[in-house]
């Protein structure tokens, strides 16, 4: 079975709508993304532009759905999706629950929410070479009220995120390091994703899903906040609202999709990140990215692990 991942804030990269596909379902979702903003699109994924995390969170919704969309109209969809953090909304679009000028609209007020509430000052950094047993005792040193820092994404088991407070960050960074970590990388994300910080600008996303029909899935969406399937359109609607304030578990959840059969794992744009995350999982099946691939190439594939389900 086929897998399509969506990447979250840090996968973005300038000209990032200019080099999808040129197609019509491409073409569709861009006039689609216009009439919902009544603006220009191509004018988000400037340099300058994704300074702006509202920028950065349309750039991959508009990719990550805009890929897919190109795919299914060669026969070669997913049989289940899933997204980090940002990376959901493609997801749920894809997967039929969320329409996309809705997704459209609610991802431009989640930007805004999160830029508004932490313009400057905070932010992510990736940990790598510590486990979390070993991680969370380091962040209860340093985190206080007034400089605070969590642990956002379980990335892998040796990978992990932090988010906070630049200082509180630079602290446990220099711990981390101090206690045997292989390397520590600030993260191109201007907020503190996934942690208490944005719990009331999640109860303003959720009153903002109130307004919009969501829809139960017509293939297996898995959220990565909880490493589940979900399929109630409910449960949905909380797991968009809210994933900007909880924890991300990509591991459980590449491995989740692992379990319920997907063999072929296939990132939309931008980057591989997911694609370097979920590899390990796949031992015996395949995770390749749209970045650095020809598409026919990867229509090629798709084509191969459709054909293999047939028979």
């Amino acid at each position: 079975m086929i897998l399509f991942t969506f990447p979250g804030q840090g996968a973005q990269r300038p000209g990032m709508l200019h080099s999808l596909p040129d197609h019509p379902a491409v073409t569709r979702t861009l006039e689609q993304t216009c009439d919902a903003l009544r603006d220009d699109p191509f004018t988000l994924d400037s340099t300058k532009a994704l300074e702006s995390t509202v920028a950065v969170q349309l750039c991959l919704l508009i990719a990550g759905v805009a890929m897919a969309r190109f795919f299914l109209a060669h026969n070669a969809g997913p049989h289940m999706v899933a997204g980090l953090s940002i990376g959901a909304y493609p997801a749920a679009v894809i997967a039929g629950a969320l329409g996309y000028s809705d997704a459209v609209r609610l991802v431009a007020q989640r930007g805004k929410l999160m830029e508004s509430a932490y313009p400057r000052g905070y932010g992510m950094t990736a940990i790598v070479g510590l486990d979390r047993y070993q991680l969370e005792p380091l962040i209860a040193r340093i985190h206080t009220p007034a400089a605070p820092v969590y642990l956002a994404n379980l990335n892998a088991d040796r990978q992990l995120v932090i988010a906070g407070a630049d200082d509180a960050m630079l602290l446990v960074m220099r711990l981390a390091l101090g206690h045997g970590a292989a390397k520590v990388e600030r993260l191109a994300v201007g907020v503190p994703s996934h942690c208490e910080l944005f719990d009331a600008a999640a109860v303003e996303m959720r009153a903002a899903f109130s307004r919009v029909a969501v829809q139960r899935p017509q293939l297996t969406y898995l959220s990565s906040s909880i490493a589940r399937a979900v399929f109630e359109p409910g449960s949905i609607s909380d797991d968009l609202a809210n994933n900007m304030a909880r924890q991300v578990h990509w591991f459980e959840t590449a491995r989740l999709s692992w379990e319920r059969g997907a063999r072929f794992a296939l990132e939309m744009p931008s980057g591989s990140v997911l694609t370097n995350l979920t590899t390990p999982v796949f031992t015996d099946g395949q995770a390749v990215c749209c970045d650095s691939n020809r598409m026919d190439t990867l229509l090629a594939l798709l084509s191969r692990e459709h054909a293999q389900l047939r028979h």
